[in-house]
């Protein structure tokens, strides 16, 4: 990404009031194009915890598979915080009645671009991997991203910085809250101390938790599909050209959108199931990260991190103390395999490692679903796991562990809700809320935007295991009245003379 000094105070678009004053910045974006970022924004990228996220790929494990997927979080946070500017930006300019102020956008602005400070080694992979091991720590990515925003103003002295800017400890709070996607209560009791009430949209610029729209969305999912090489039809500018903010029945405001929306709306939530289809939940994506997770649970109390006053941190306690933490990147992987080889400690997940490298993946047995989309069949893959690992028969030598099991989801952000439903809408002629119904935009969508489907795989390469496999994997889906797993990988098998390249074959 190309950076350029201003050489004078430049207009932010968007935002006429705020300009870019003595050493901000103009970033050459590869989907933004040249994009002007606030000073402050400067500061806090110039830091090793914000620059850490330049070794950290946005798509994971997605990069063994689609070899242009190299873009990392660093680009995709300096493009949400451009868009975050740009979105609060143009409601103010139509809506000075908001009376939205100068700091109110810078925070934004701030938060669009630490919201993912906290992410961890192969995107939300690493979110699992603590959740497998701390079950009852319930920890996210969101939550570091706050303690290490915290950390990177402590650690970098840029407390005189903010307030330079007149930005308070209030408005840190603000930025914190906005970085956590922080909302109203349950019983809708407003609960947020960094703004009142009556500033309740600014809290859906950054992460939208009532409705999903929001400009990290906008931002990932351009940005993943021009390097995945993924055709998307939604214009988030003209969401944002759409976009107002109305006092709903509950006396808080929100941002709402033209009725003529609804299909742009539509797009959008159909450029992120297709992006979880093709990319995000592909299948050998997902074979990997079942492999790099057996890595890092079998390497976990062995390699270990510097934190705060010298003391060692394993893997999954590094996200405990920030100052550990800010060393923890992708490097991992290679942190593992290049331990002392003779350390019969790291050897299983070197060995894994390894097998990722040269293409030795965990073999795909087939998938099933729920006989009809979107039912309501609860079966889980904790449940399909357990069938599967009770009907190994006596005699064999397939052992427990050579099962695995992965959940596809495929939906619009809230399971088997439609998004759109919490979305408030407007016409030319009165800001009255219009609700939006299915039929309105095309009687062609699908009854049904939620469906999940279940894949086996073995960890074994032994071509008799692959046939035990799949008789287990068919007599497992008869009983829970599954659909008949697929037999890609089987049929394969019959002309296949090496059971290792299966997964090669298929990407």
């Amino acid at each position: 990404m190309n950076v350029e000094k201003n050489s004078g105070p430049r207009e932010m678009l968007g935002d006429p009031q705020v300009s870019i004053q003595e050493n901000g910045k103009v970033f050459n974006d590869a989907v933004h194009g040249p994009i002007s970022l606030h000073p402050l924004c400067v500061k806090i990228i110039d830091t090793p915890q914000f620059q850490r996220l330049r070794f950290l790929k946005q798509l994971g494990s997605g990069y063994f598979v689609y070899p242009a997927a190299a873009h990392n979080r660093f680009e995709h946070c300096l493009g949400v915080c451009y868009l975050a500017g740009e979105f609060i930006g143009a409601i103010k300019t139509r809506q000075p009645e908001l009376n939205i102020e100068d700091k109110d956008v810078l925070c934004v602005k701030i938060a669009g671009l630490c919201h993912d400070l906290g992410h961890g080694p192969f995107s939300h992979l690493w979110e699992k991997f603590i959740e497998k091991v701390h079950e009852k720590e319930k920890w996210k990515h969101e939550d570091a991203s706050v303690k290490m925003f915290d950390y990177l103003l402590e650690t970098n002295n840029l407390d005189d910085e903010f307030k330079k800017y007149k930005l308070e400890d209030t408005d840190k709070t603000f930025i914190k809250e906005l970085i956590a996607g922080a909302g109203t209560s349950k019983d809708g009791t407003w609960c947020n101390k960094g703004r009142g009430v009556e500033k309740a949209f600014l809290y859906e610029v950054v992460a939208n938790k009532r409705t999903g729209v929001d400009v990290d969305k906008w931002d990932y999912f351009l940005r993943d599909t021009h390097n995945l090489g993924i055709s998307v039809t939604f214009d988030y500018s003209r969401l944002v050209k759409l976009s107002r903010v109305n006092r709903l029945k509950n006396e808080e405001q929100h941002i709402c959108l033209r009725d003529k929306a609804i299909d742009n709306l539509y797009e959008m939530f159909h450029a992120r199931r297709t992006l979880h289809n093709s990319a995000y939940q592909h299948r050998v994506v997902q074979t990997i990260d079942s492999m790099l997770m057996d890595a890092f649970m079998s390497a976990d109390k062995h390699i270990k991190y510097r934190g705060k006053n010298k003391e060692m941190f394993a893997l999954s306690e590094v996200h405990h103390d920030m100052c550990a933490y800010t060393n923890l990147t992708d490097d991992v992987f290679h942190r593992i395999i290049l331990a002392e080889e003779d350390d019969p400690q790291l050897k299983d997940a070197q060995n894994i490692l390894r097998n990722i490298l040269t293409r030795k993946l965990y073999v795909y047995v087939g998938q099933t679903q729920p006989k009809e989309a979107g039912s309501s069949n609860k079966i889980t893959k904790a449940d399909l796991l357990t069938d599967l690992q009770e009907n190994i028969p006596e005699n064999s030598t397939l052992k427990k562990d050579d099962f695995d099991v992965l959940e596809v989801k495929l939906d619009f952000g809230m399971g088997d809700t439609n998004p759109i439903e919490h979305v408030h809408f407007y016409n030319k002629m009165s800001p009255e809320d219009v609700k939006a119904m299915r039929d309105d935009v095309s009687v062609l969508l699908p009854k049904s935007i939620h469906e999940v489907i279940f894949r086996v795989l073995i960890k074994s390469y032994s071509e008799e295991h692959l046939k035990e496999a799949h008789g287990i994997f068919k007599a497992v889906c008869e009983k829970l009245k599954m659909k008949e797993p697929s037999v890609d990988s089987w049929s394969r098998l019959l002309t296949s003379a090496n059971l290792t390249n299966l997964e090669s074959v298929d990407q």
